[in-house]
């Protein structure tokens, strides 16, 4: 089959195999994205007079046959064809004879590409938006239901002051209101419509870019057609610090999982159909799922910088160094998803230690509420700071370890609520 670049020679087979590389698998994921690009492209070239109407029935119908199998799993790309817009385009011409050769007036395959990840990246955030608050409402739902759990807090990994599984879990779920702050930027981003910008330059023909951009449910254009290739890698890299902020917070929950699962804390636990066993020791339960959890979130981590190197000295206008974002971003996508869903199984089945403060090696963690016991009684703070320091040294030390927090967002009053309206009001940002 020709390419759409076709000059009359062949590229040497070695430079076309390494040129092309992993991009016919990955373009599968931006089939019905294309096709969907097509369409809106062909409705807009009727209207400016470039094709008429009993063409964009034809094209109209067959593209939508095309997206058809794209549902179906029946579409895939010919061995011979390098990417999902030669494939697309040669079947319309094989299909429809000279009118499928049309549709590619007033676009590059810039633009096309441009366009059709823009549109993939919408939905990937619109679905990790709902896998974000679905874990963030069993969050919440976990800290009301264990509010009452006295847990120790920790700084410096040594034994601080009181805390609270209530606490514990409401905090990943404010911290997630931070990582939708993000995804809206990346949802910002990549809500303008690039179609038009062709190769870099526009075009000579009267395009109607107003139109595409309502056709395809962008908010938005990407105006400077100059400024829209200089989108390729930018969009991609915004998504990416937006996923390695959610990455982070994940990471944090599973490493404390491992952590509180140990032997030496005890303080959670779960079914042992979700550990798994050792070769020789019949005692372990293993925390395999969090720890992956944990080197995933890693990766994903490294992912903006990635990008960022990937990026790099490079003047503005297309390059063929973009074609390898796709390489690194469509899969951390899948594994964003992966890791969000299992957090979310692993919390539905965890459960909690309610008497973990009656051990004594924690009744220091009471020192701070008896040095503001007595700051409430009159005693200057500095004073009662070093009575009860003299106290501790001295191995007097006693406590009814007993907490009276209420301030916002403190063990008596965890605001889950306020926090519930602050994650609405940034959920509704995507859309």
């Amino acid at each position: 089959m020709a390419k759409i670049w076709d000059k009359g020679f062949d590229a040497n087979k070695r430079v076309e195999d390494f040129t092309v590389g992993n991009d016919r698998e990955l373009d599968l994921r931006l089939a019905k994205h294309d096709i969907n690009g097509s369409k809106a492209h062909i409705k807009m070239l009727v209207k400016i007079g470039l094709l008429n109407d009993d063409e964009e029935k034809l094209l109209q119908t067959e593209l939508q046959n095309i997206l058809q199998e794209v549902e179906k799993g029946e579409f895939k790309l010919d061995l011979d064809v390098e990417d999902i817009h030669s494939q697309i385009e040669a079947m319309l011409t094989e299909r429809l004879g000279e009118v499928g050769k049309k549709i590619h007036s007033g676009r590059s395959r810039n633009d096309q590409v441009l366009v059709d990840i823009k549109l993939y990246l919408k939905e990937e955030i619109l679905i990790i938006k709902e896998e974000v608050l679905q874990l963030f409402e069993l969050l919440q739902s976990l800290s009301e239901k264990h509010k009452g759990a006295l847990m120790p807090g920790y700084t410096h990994a040594q034994i601080a002051m009181p805390s609270s599984f209530g606490l514990w879990f409401g905090a990943f779920a404010e911290v997630l209101v931070d990582d939708m702050y993000t995804l809206v930027t990346a949802w910002r981003v990549a809500d303008q419509n690039p179609l038009g910008s062709a190769a870099g330059y526009g075009s000579s023909f009267p395009l109607d870019r107003e139109m595409t951009t309502k056709e395809l449910g962008f908010s938005t254009m990407s105006y400077n057609v100059i400024a829209a290739q200089m989108g390729r890698g930018k969009t991609e890299r915004i998504l990416a610090q937006s996923m390695a902020n959610i990455a982070s917070t994940l990471n944090k929950l599973a490493v404390d999982n491992c952590t509180y699962m140990s032997g030496n804390f005890d303080f959670i636990s779960y079914p042992k159909e979700l550990t798994t066993g050792s070769s020789i020791m019949p005692h372990k339960k293993n925390p395999d799922v969090w720890e992956l959890i944990r080197s995933h979130s890693n990766r994903l981590q490294s992912l903006p910088n990635e990008i960022s190197l990937m990026t790099t000295n490079m003047a503005h206008g297309y390059h063929r160094d973009y074609q390898l974002l796709k390489d690194v971003l469509f899969p951390a996508i899948e594994i964003l998803h992966s890791i969000l869903e299992m957090s979310h199984f692993m919390l539905q089945h965890i459960s909690v230690k309610n008497d973990i403060l009656n051990d004594d090696k924690y009744q220091y963690l009471f020192t701070v509420e008896k040095v503001n016991y007595l700051v409430l009684q009159g005693i200057p703070f500095r004073e009662a700071y070093q009575q009860v320091g003299k106290e501790v040294q001295e191995g007097n030390f006693r406590s009814e370890n007993q907490v009276n927090h209420t301030h916002a967002g403190s063990i008596g009053n965890l605001c889950t609520e306020q926090i519930k309206e602050k994650m609405t009001k940034a959920a509704n940002l995507i859309q």
